[in-house]
């Protein structure tokens, strides 16, 4: 069973800064384009974070394959670059990409961007919509496009700025497209989904931006909380751990039966080890029941240790291909 067939086919991404938004947007890619399907995994905010997870060279203004999944399938990533996208817009609509060209040799596209910031966003939410509705021979190119999209603190004016332009032209391409953008952000085809950390702070702000994009009537998803803290003790022995209660002479017999060197300098240290993550856990435990409160779909991704690679997103891929696989089943009654 493919992991999404669901209506959603543009994905939007966003997180508080520091929440690896980026690092689950390209593992959603990935758990999308199992089973044959192709999905195009879209950067707007020019880090190029994306080639770095993929260990590739920067990604140019062209959509390039970084990925395969099981059964074939293919993710391919392109990194919005505004001036191209500016000259993409001049001749869809106009017939002028050789005018562009000549601005672009002026320095007036970034004069332009410049005193209208909002038009950076038009030109990115419009080559987003380009690529999600594009087809070839009748059939859809990308069975689904992910953005990693700005932070949760620009998310709704991002993605809702195409309609300000679209009151402001009554009538002609402008008003087309802008009218165009809305339809599809709007519409079942989306899902904005927010990436938190279990910490006070990206906790409020995901709530925040959940009520935001509510009251502008864009479509929010699931909720992902990232960097996790797994539970690998018994809920009491957390507890114990957390308030202190263990000891490295509570450990020292099972180490000596284990013929462990390291003897109480080793039980002490491990004793400690377990004190911090059960703290970390229960601290973290404690929130669970506000973003539940949230009320939306909800997955964990853990922290996964050390670089991350292209095994580590392959891994959380799995993670989120078992929540959209579980969504299918709510949603169908399986």
């Amino acid at each position: 069973m493919s992991p999404d067939p669901s209506p959603v086919r543009l994905h939007v991404v966003t997180g508080k800064g520091g929440t690896g938004k980026t690092t689950v947007a390209a593992a959603l890619a990935l758990a999308l384009a199992v089973d044959g399907r192709s999905v195009l995994l879209v950067e707007t905010e020019g880090r190029q974070g994306v080639a770095q997870l993929f260990d590739t060279p920067p990604l140019p203004y062209e959509e390039r394959r970084v990925a395969v999944t099981r059964g074939g399938g293919e993710v391919k990533a392109l990194a919005i670059d505004v001036e191209e996208a500016l000259l993409d817009y001049l001749d869809m609509f106009y017939n002028l990409r050789r005018a562009g060209r000549a601005l672009r040799k002026m320095g007036a596209i970034d004069f332009a961007t410049a005193i209208a910031p909002g038009l950076r966003d038009v030109l990115i939410t419009g080559k987003i919509k380009e690529a999600v509705t594009r087809r070839h021979d009748g059939r859809q190119v990308y069975d689904a496009v992910v953005v990693d999209a700005p932070p949760t603190g620009r998310i709704t004016r991002f993605l809702g700025v195409t309609a300000e332009m679209s009151q402001l032209a009554r009538s002609g391409p402008i008003k087309t497209q802008s009218d165009g953008v809305m339809a599809v952000l709007r519409s079942p085809q989306t899902a904005v989904h927010l990436v938190t950390l279990l910490e006070d702070m990206p906790v409020q702000e995901t709530a925040d931006a959940i009520a935001e994009l509510t009251k502008a009537g864009l479509p929010v998803g699931s909720v992902v909380v990232n960097m996790a803290a797994e539970q690998v003790l018994p809920v009491d022995g957390l507890s114990r751990a957390a308030a202190g209660g263990l000891t490295g002479d509570e450990l020292a017999p099972a180490l000596a039966a284990a013929h462990l060197p390291g003897g109480p300098d080793l039980a002490e240290a491990l004793a400690a080890e377990v004190t911090e993550h059960a703290r970390r856990w229960a601290g973290q435990d404690a929130l669970r029941d506000e973003v539940e409160a949230l009320g939306r779909p909800t997955v964990e991704l853990p922290l996964m240790t050390g670089t991350m690679d292209l095994g580590c997103l392959f891994e959380l891929a799995g993670r989120l291909e078992d929540h959209l696989r579980s969504e299918v089943e709510e949603r169908t009654g399986a």
